[in-house]
């Protein structure tokens, strides 16, 4: 059975860290940024550790199940 491929957009959108959760990085902080408040920008910004439930969907793309 062939290897299994890791997916190329999540390898570019989630890391690990050091105790083996899930980072990820906000949406909407890329365009259209005048007519959000700077508090929701600064919000945004911040990195977040991606949720339990999904966290299973996103090890898979990862292929490190």
């Amino acid at each position: 059975m062939p290897k299994m491929k890791t997916n190329s957009g999540s390898k570019k959108r989630f890391t690990l860290t050091g105790t083996g959760k899930i980072k990820r990085k906000h949406a909407f902080h890329s365009h259209i940024l005048t007519k959000k408040s700077k508090k929701r920008k600064k919000n945004l910004c911040h990195v977040t550790t991606v949720h339990p439930v999904d966290e299973n969907q996103v090890r898979e793309l990862l292929a490190m199940k």
